[in-house]
């Protein structure tokens, strides 16, 4: 009990250093002032902010670049952009330098920017400034916009067959995405050769897995064939928060509580709308594996 006291205590220690190093206020539908330009930004998992700039020019949205705030293993905040035929296509990252009401990421490599800053003026204003040597810098100011009224087009949807309704419903950001972990199953170091307690393991695997699918945190399993790397199957997990929480899940699995499975764990973005097709999945099989 001491132990999973530890660890939660550690868990939640760790998720509120990230949000506590993420510009939160960021997140939300911003407009620069006397200009079609916006930036829009969806927080994930609590731990990661991901965003997109574009114009609108009568009525059509184009993406003019792709950011991410991201916190990092090592507990350092990365801000990185893609800009749009810019840079061959390649991110580009800075390192958070400060943060407070400003957040100021910065890198000396790059051309410019070098620095690239967020001030929180309000709730409803943002002053951005980039900024590089001998006191180069472009600086303008962006406006929350309020959430669209169901009598108002949203001007940041770009796809016609957009429903929110099932977007919410299945978590998806603004591009369809949400987080998921990905799970690589390959042999543990449990060597037995006792055929029974093997059977038993393996049967409490798979009654596992239905126990997390029915609970709506597994959305896909299966086998994998032959391979160099003793690769024995994989796991999607959905819902479950992050890295370590889902190694916590894991050992709720016989096999891998056993070691008779060992499991390497990878935060994965993928279509939110993943788990929609495992209503479907059981009504085409014929033989219960």
């Amino acid at each position: 009990m001491k132990r999973y006291t530890t660890y939660l205590l550690l868990l939640v220690s760790s998720l509120a250093f990230a949000q506590a190093d993420l510009p939160l206020f960021l997140e939300g539908t911003w407009k620069m002032e006397n200009e079609d330009s916006y930036e829009h930004w969806d927080l994930l998992n609590g731990q990661a902010l991901k965003g997109v700039g574009y114009r609108l020019s009568d009525g059509q949205m184009a993406v003019s670049e792709y950011m991410d705030i991201t916190v990092t293993k090592k507990r350092k905040v990365v801000y990185a952009a893609t800009v749009v035929k810019q840079n061959g296509g390649k991110r580009v990252e800075f390192l958070l330098r400060k943060s407070g009401e400003a957040y100021v990421f910065e890198n000396l490599q790059h051309d410019f920017p070098k620095r690239i800053a967020y001030q929180r003026l309000s709730d409803a204003l943002v002053q951005v400034t980039l900024s590089g040597d001998g006191g180069q810098s472009i600086g303008y100011k962006l406006v929350k916009q309020a959430a669209p009224t169901p009598s108002e087009p949203d001007t940041t949807v770009a796809n016609p067959n957009y429903d929110p309704a099932l977007a919410k419903q299945y978590g998806g950001d603004d591009y369809g995405m949400k987080g998921f972990v990905l799970v690589l199953l390959k042999t543990g170091p449990n060597t037995s050769t006792d055929k029974a307690f093997i059977n038993e393991q393996f049967r409490g695997h798979m009654a596992n897995i239905n126990r997390l699918v029915a609970e709506e945190k597994l959305v896909v399993a299966g086998p994998l064939g032959k391979n160099d790397h003793k690769y024995r199957g994989i796991f999607i997990l959905n819902n479950v928060g992050d890295l370590d929480a889902a190694r916590a899940l894991l050992l709720t699995d016989p096999a891998i509580a056993s070691g008779l499975l060992e499991a390497d764990v990878y935060n994965w973005y993928g279509s939110a709308a993943l788990p929609a097709y495992l209503p479907f999945s059981d009504k085409i099989w014929k033989l219960q594996p």
